[in-house]
């Protein structure tokens, strides 16, 4: 049981009443009324509160939560009192929410409830980590018109859930490429009809075909102009390798550079099998820790999500030779490898170049790193005193370094994708989609 705040404030009248009465008899009188009305109020409202267990709540939500993304959750709450009842609600959410005011979450946490009809309450919440999270109890805190007391529901028993690398814009990636409109998303799809290498089928030739593809001896037996179609080249590897070393440690909007690694390369090989190519994982720090051989058979994608929710890091050093080394060890065949990592500066990248041009000799090698948007965002403020100015001069350095790691490294014939944070998923998958086609 709690005494709500409208009781203490009536106690406090009361008190005042009463105390007035040692100058003024007649309102002690007064006061010992108010105090037996008050008494016999609560007993009324404790009556009717906790003569029957009559409110109910269950949390629906989905069995795995995907990391980076809004994640939909429902309350629903139920009552059986046979009068409205005023409710406050809170779900005991997990800690890595770091959620201390529940009713700005839920917006309707406060609501009246009547037994003819049921209330839902609906919020998202937004993980930044892979990992498991625990959630309570739901508690509901009922009151009657009184508002005196309140009794305290113990709803919803506690579950976990577990949370993966960002799944849910796959359904996304998969109803827009069977639509073969991947562009709504950004994704530029390049189809360039007679310059791939499988042969697909045979069509009518139509007003600006180009004429090297036009099949003579189909135009001869059919008596009209008939072109040849030819499609994308199928079944190449295509590995996602992601560094999990010290400069992937930097957070933005409260993920690491690692996370948004692990959600690209899961959104990439989604893709790549649906383009029927094969999608393999390598994960590596001071030694390559995973090696996840390329597939594009059913029931492939959710073994690279489970591995890749299993992933963890103490963020060392990373050791490229030994990324090398495994390399070519593992892959033969000639593959589309996708490298995420990370140059603080052109000095860094000049330590690993000899390991990357060793990687490149073989196979076609794409390194993606990444933009330091709040670098950006600084350079793009005004400069009001020296200070600052000399502040802005280092900083543009620092960001025209990024543009020389990227020019230094298609020099040495190695594709480079500079990219933000936020845009990683949507510019890897197009600098694929382009690669493919060339």
């Amino acid at each position: 049981m709690f005494l709500r705040t409208r009781f203490y404030l009536l106690l406090l009248a009361i008190a005042l009443v009463t105390g007035l009465g040692y100058a003024y008899a007649p309102l002690y009188t007064v006061g010992r009324a108010l105090t037996l009305l008050l008494f016999m109020a609560v007993v009324a409202d404790i009556t009717m509160l906790w003569h029957k267990r009559a409110i109910t709540a269950d949390r629906k939500l989905s069995s795995r939560f995907s990391n980076g993304d809004d994640n939909p959750v429902t309350i629903n709450v139920e009552s059986s009192y046979p009068f409205p009842v005023r409710i406050k609600l809170i779900d005991e959410l997990p800690f890595q929410f770091q959620c201390r005011d529940f009713h700005s979450l839920c917006s309707g946490a406060a609501h009246i409830l009547s037994s003819s009809h049921p209330s839902s309450f609906s919020f998202s919440l937004h993980p930044t980590r892979r990992g498991v999270y625990a959630f309570g109890h739901v508690l509901v805190y009922a009151s009657t018109r009184l508002g005196l007391v309140e009794r305290r529901y113990r709803c919803a028993a506690p579950c976990e859930i577990s949370v993966y690398p960002s799944f849910a814009k796959l359904h996304q990636y998969e109803l827009l490429a069977a639509c073969r409109n991947l562009q709504e998303l950004g994704i530029k799809r390049v189809r360039r009809i007679g310059h791939n290498t499988d042969f697909e089928h045979i069509r009518d030739y139509l007003r600006g075909d180009d004429y090297r593809t036009v099949n003579w001896r189909a135009t001869a037996r059919l008596s009209r102009p008939m072109v040849n179609v030819y499609q994308d080249e199928r079944s190449q590897q295509v590995f996602s390798i992601v560094d999990k070393g010290r400069v992937m440690q930097r957070a933005f909007e409260g993920m690491t550079l690692l996370d948004y690694a692990i959600n690209a390369s899961l959104a990439l090989s989604y893709v790549a099998m649906r383009k029927e190519d094969r999608a393999g994982l390598i994960t590596f720090a001071d030694s390559v820790e995973t090696f996840v051989a390329a597939d594009r058979r059913s029931g492939h994608i959710n073994k690279l999500m489970e591995t890749l929710y299993a992933e963890q890091t103490d963020f060392g050093e990373t050791d490229f030779f030994a990324l090398s080394v495994a390399i070519g060890r593992h892959i033969s065949k000639h593959s589309l490898l996708i490298l995420y990592t990370n140059f603080t500066g052109l000095v860094s990248l000049q330590r690993q170049l000899p390991f990357l041009q060793q990687i490149a000799r073989r196979h076609r090698l794409l390194v993606v790193f990444f933009e330091d948007v709040e670098l950006q965002q600084f350079i793009a403020t005004p400069a009001a005193t020296k200070e600052e100015v000399c502040q802005h001069e280092v900083a543009e350095k620092f960001a025209a370094e990024k543009q020389l790691i990227s020019a230094t490294l298609r020099q040495h014939g190695i594709l480079s994708l500079l990219t933000t944070p936020q845009e990683l998923s949507i510019g890897v998958i197009n600098r694929y989609l382009a690669i493919r086609n060339l």
